[in-house]
């Protein structure tokens, strides 16, 4: 997937995504970007990448059972796994793809213009808190969208499997 650097300092990206008309915005406006532009560039570009490592989770709807595609923010591990992070923009419910995944573990993540299969885990004690820890190291605005909600932030950990031969 092609990244470009984007021409607003870091420091500057992350106090404009804590601010209350980024978070009424956001949620509406940069996965439709995101999926668009993604479509149109066969995987090549996702431009949230520019901000954040970036990629398209594929996972079965909880209820419908059909393909659900959600470009997210990841945090990438030495160990080559991904973590994702449930935050809904700070929002007070838990975005619709965590509940997915907790239905159906399986599924797919392009990153960087390769998909890949994975499989879902929901982290939880020791294992979430580290992680937690880590993740507000690589990005800060987690803290303020953890703060203004009272529900826990979803955190899971994407490894690869096998892929499916049904």
């Amino acid at each position: 997937m092609a990244t470009v650097r984007s021409p607003l300092p870091l420091r500057v990206i992350r106090r404009v995504s804590t601010t209350r008309p980024f978070l009424l915005i956001a949620p509406s406006v940069v996965p439709v970007v995101d999926r668009l532009v993604h479509r149109l560039t066969r995987g090549k570009v996702l431009p949230s990448a520019r901000m954040l490592p970036s990629g398209v989770l594929t996972v079965t709807g909880a209820r419908s059972g059909l393909p659900r595609t959600h470009p997210l923010a990841c945090m990438p591990e030495p160990d080559g796994s991904w973590i994702l992070v449930g935050s809904n923009f700070g929002r007070p419910g838990h975005p619709a793809w965590t509940g997915n995944l907790l239905a159906h573990p399986e599924a797919a993540l392009n990153w960087k213009g390769v998909d890949i299969p994975v499989r879902a885990r929901l982290l939880t004690g020791e294992e979430r808190e580290e992680t937690w820890r880590r993740l507000l190291d690589f990005w800060p605005p987690y803290a303020i969208y953890q703060a203004r909600i009272d529900r826990r932030i979803r955190l899971f950990r994407l490894v690869r499997s096998a892929p499916r031969t049904d």
